[in-house]
């Protein structure tokens, strides 16, 4: 079955009741059970809930994996991973990441007495080496945030099953449309719902997805335990979303390719980061592991803070926002908004400028972004 069948089909049968082509919203809170210990598979929608458990199949479904969970944000779900971890062990972290996983990894995690050592991702050796006798889960984004980087995906697996090391992937930029991480050895996989896949910045939403069953039996207890689950009505959305995947991440990089391509000659802008650009330096990579380069574009603009203010005060199409992934378009400072959390010198460090700029590229007629840019650039 091919991606867009599943995305439409998988876990969501019509309703056996009605017929409904459309899975119903089950807003329950618990169940009538028929005797003590007896129940038709649910008991509290805490637990487990009709609408979620769709969803949970399809998002299984169209990431290639076995199991799938849903939470009630992308944090929730990283949350949850992370707490398969004990006092006293290590993470291996690429440096460029959201800055809402750095600050769970420093602000909450290191309280766990868990430690995480952060690598420059440009050379995959970097994490090799940074491995300690400790270390028992490697975490990364590719395309990362806001850098657009690219890491070796199969390369840093073979590492992981060497050392016998859990690798998560943040897929949350590219969707599962463009890249299946476990296809390529992955452990494990995280989302933001909210971005991509709920697609129309109207719903919060994380998922992990798995094929290793005692990971799965692990991260099921701790989804109930901690219970940072989404509701029924979030659940239907973000399905709502999954079907029109496909057709809407196919705008994106058309849209994104194209203004890419323009914002590459503009003479205000000082540095480009797609990776569907031939000059970006993993564009190999990502046509090798990637279907496609997602709708994410970094760039700088020649000057500093001040000319980022101009230039984001002409944008009429492009909304100053947080987020990313909906059918709008949307412009992030990361300095002050997605990383803001990280301190200046490990801003710097990381290449997260003061000229700065990350574009979320929607679907609207891609004259038209074009000519927004354009106005605000000049």
């Amino acid at each position: 079955m091919e991606f867009e069948t599943k995305a439409i089909h998988e876990g969501q049968q019509s309703d056996p009741q009605t017929g409904a082509v459309i899975v119903p919203i089950y807003l329950t809170s618990t169940y009538q059970q028929e005797a003590i210990g007896q129940h038709k598979g649910y008991e509290y929608s805490r637990t487990g809930n009709p609408t979620r458990n769709a969803l949970e199949e399809a998002l299984a479904a169209i990431e290639s994996a076995t199991f799938g969970l849903a939470f009630a944000s992308g944090l929730a779900a990283t949350t949850t991973v992370l707490s398969l971890l004990k006092s006293g062990d290590h993470i291996v972290a690429g440096d460029d990441l959201y800055g809402g996983t750095y600050r769970l990894l420093e602000r909450v995690v290191k309280n766990w007495s868990v430690t995480t050592t952060y690598v420059d991702i440009d050379d995959i050796n970097n994490f090799e080496n940074a491995i300690q006798s400790n270390t028992k889960l490697i975490w990364i984004e590719t395309p990362t945030n806001p850098l657009l980087k690219i890491i070796d995906i199969a390369a840093l697996a073979s590492i992981a099953r060497q050392r016998n090391i859990i690798l998560v992937v943040d897929n949350t930029f590219a969707s599962p449309y463009f890249q299946r991480p476990l296809e390529l050895g992955a452990d494990i996989v995280v989302h933001s719902t909210t971005k991509y896949l709920g697609g129309h910045s109207d719903v919060i939403g994380g998922a992990v997805v798995t094929s290793n069953e005692q990971l799965y039996t692990e991260l099921k207890f701790y989804q109930n335990a901690i219970g940072a689950v989404p509701s029924p009505f979030d659940s239907w959305l973000v399905l709502r979303g999954i079907k029109t995947l496909a057709v809407r991440m196919r705008e994106h990089e058309k849209n994104a390719l194209f203004l890419a391509k323009f914002l590459e000659e503009h003479p205000q802008v000082e540095q480009i980061y797609y990776p569907g650009l031939p000059n970006h330096p993993q564009h190999q990579l990502a046509k090798a592991q990637m279907s496609g380069f997602g709708g994410m574009i970094s760039l700088e603009l020649k000057g500093g803070f001040a000319e980022v203010e101009k230039f984001a005060s002409r944008l009429k199409l492009f909304l100053l926002a947080e987020s990313l992934g909906g059918v709008e378009s949307l412009l992030c400072y990361p300095a002050k908004m997605t990383h803001g959390s990280l301190p200046d010198a490990e801003r710097y460090k990381r290449g997260i400028n003061d000229n700065l700029i990350r574009l979320s590229v929607g679907i609207e007629n891609v004259l038209d972004l074009q000519a927004d840019l354009e106005n605000a650039l000049s």
